[in-house]
């Protein structure tokens, strides 16, 4: 096998890998799963990812606003309208930010971090399809997967604490 043919095998391998993983997510028994969490939390899907995602800044003042708009990419009223719905449910508020009180920030209350944490515990549960793994599999799978989560640079610790 020639050094092209080797790497057109391995990006064809790849692609093929990824594909798999965006039908489990996006057309397979976890994107219902998805829907069904939203209901069980009256959240829908755009809310209940700023809700885990602001989780992750609790400690640190929560997130200020224009942070959220810049990471998605969203436009700055779009994510006025997350915060404002997650506030009409109770689960964030807005907060002064702690060094510049000319911004705002959103952080998570009490009862927010409290279904937080539900709605981390449901998105955890595996397809049923890992079923079809045996258990060294599920192993290696995870094994895998930590290994690419640490080779993306959006992922990596470092990128998330800058």
């Amino acid at each position: 096998m020639t050094a092209q043919a080797a790497r057109d095998a391995s990006r064809n391998a790849s692609r093929d890998a990824w594909a798999s993983m965006y039908a489990l997510f996006m057309e397979g028994e976890a994107h219902d799963r998805v829907h069904r969490i939203c209901s069980e939390l009256g959240l829908s899907p755009p809310l209940l990812k700023a809700f885990v995602h602001l989780g992750d800044n609790d400690g640190n003042g929560g997130l200020r606003m224009s942070e959220l708009a810049e990471t998605w990419g969203f436009d700055a009223s779009y994510v006025t309208a997350l915060a404002d719905g997650l506030q009409e449910r109770g689960l964030a508020e807005r907060q002064p930010h702690p060094t510049d009180r000319r911004v705002k920030t959103i952080v998570l209350t009490a009862e927010g971090r409290a279904k937080r944490e539900r709605a981390l515990e449901l998105l955890a549960e595996p397809p049923s399809a890992f079923a079809a793994l045996s258990a060294t599999e599920q192993r290696q799978l995870r094994d895998l997967l930590a290994k690419l989560v640490a080779a993306d640079p959006e992922l990596a610790p470092e990128s998330k604490s800058a």
